[in-house]
C-alpha cells in the first residue's frame, strides 16, 4: 500500500504566486498612466505665460510735491496688457503721488533711483490694477 503525500492546502502554487505579481505590476501601471494623465492636464505649466502686451494709456501730467519746497512734473503712460479693460487713470496717480513725494530733488534726479521708483510704481499699479499694467513710461520729468 503506498500512501502519497499531497501538498499542504495552504502553500501557494507556481501560477498563484505569478498572478499575483501580475496583478500588482498592472495596478502600478495603471496608477501611473492616470498621475501622468493628471499631471498632463492639470499641472503642467502652460507654454507662455506672459502677458502680451496692449494698448499705452497716456495720463494726465500732475506736479509733486518734493521736499525742500521743490516739485516734479510728472506725465506718463500705462502700458496695458492685451486683456486690460478700460482704466481709470486717477489709481495711477494717486500712487505716483505716493510713490514720490516728499522725496528729496536730488534723490528723484538720479538715473538709478528714477528706475527704482519706476519699479516701485510699476508694483502698487499691478496690486490696484489687478495685473492689467505692465509697464510704466515717463512721458515727462521735470524737477524745480
Amino acid at each position: 500500500m503506498t500512501t502519497s503525500i499531497a501538498a499542504p492546502a495552504t502553500a501557494p502554487t507556481e501560477e498563484a504566486k505569478g498572478g499575483r505579481g501580475r496583478t500588482i505590476g498592472i495596478a502600478l501601471l495603471v496608477l501611473g498612466l492616470v498621475a501622468g494623465g493628471a499631471w498632463f492636464f492639470l499641472l503642467k505649466p502652460s507654454g507662455d505665460s506672459e502677458p502680451k502686451p496692449g494698448k499705452v494709456a497716456p495720463l494726465e501730467a500732475i506736479q509733486v510735491n518734493l521736499a525742500g519746497g521743490h516739485y516734479l512734473r510728472l506725465g506718463m503712460a500705462l502700458q496695458l496688457t492685451e486683456s486690460a479693460h478700460e482704466v481709470d487713470g486717477s489709481r495711477a496717480l494717486d500712487a505716483a503721488i505716493t510713490v514720490f513725494s516728499g522725496l528729496p530733488v536730488e534723490e528723484v534726479n538720479k538715473p538709478d533711483v528714477r528706475e527704482a521708483l519706476r519699479q516701485q510704481l510699476v508694483d502698487r499699479l499691478q496690486e490696484r490694477y489687478h495685473g492689467d499694467v505692465m509697464e510704466v513710461y515717463f512721458t515727462e520729468y521735470v524737477t524745480q
